[in-house]
């Protein structure tokens, strides 16, 4: 594994604890800078700064990764507990929490070479961050703003039910290097609407 990324993934399945908490950070830092740029502008909104938490948003990177990774990575974090994935999404996923700051979503297909999102990146990609998802008080709310005052168009036309009762949108923002960033902005299930 050459790049600092495909590293960090490595680690996050070391059986030292201080290995895997320096990939951690690592996996986090580079989500945190790749999508950071790619949303800079957000944070002029005022109203969409406070549905995002500005200045200190919740964001957790989403590692996508071939099912043999997921499952080492998950037996070296003691197999934290699998998320409840709707079952039309083509996703297994599982969070890491290494300080309040620092949280990861580790995802893999359900079907490899199937035509779900997780198993097109693969395919694409490789491994590698996948997403990067923003709490947001609420995403109707901020897909509104997102639409009307950015131009952006979300992935799905209203917010759609997540990972462990969720409500969530994606937006595929432009980065500064020419790419696109894949931006979930989610809403905890206690403040989802029903």
């Amino acid at each position: 594994m050459s790049s600092p990324l495909a590293a960090a993934i490595a680690g996050l399945s070391s059986a030292v604890p201080s290995v895997r908490q320096a990939a951690a950070e690592e996996v986090y830092r580079l989500g945190r800078a790749t999508a950071g740029i790619a949303v800079s502008a957000w944070w002029a909104d005022e109203e969409l700064s406070a549905l995002l938490q500005g200045p200190q948003p919740t964001i957790t990177p989403g590692v996508a990764v071939q099912r043999e990774t997921f499952n080492r990575i998950r037996i070296a974090n003691g197999t934290p507990r699998l998320a409840e994935v709707p079952p039309d999404q083509d996703a297994e996923e599982f969070e890491l929490h290494f300080s309040p700051d620092i949280l990861l979503d580790i995802l893999t297909t359900r079907e490899p070479g199937g035509s779900g999102a997780i198993a097109k990146y693969l395919a694409k990609f490789g491994e590698g961050l996948q997403q990067v998802e923003f709490l947001c008080a609420d995403v109707d709310r901020a897909t509104e703003i997102l639409k009307e005052k950015f131009k952006m168009a979300p992935i799905y036309p209203a917010s759609r039910s997540g990972t462990d009762g969720t409500r969530v949108n994606f937006f595929l923002v432009a980065s500064p290097d020419g790419g696109k960033v894949l931006i979930e902005l989610y809403q905890a299930a206690s403040k989802a609407p029903s």
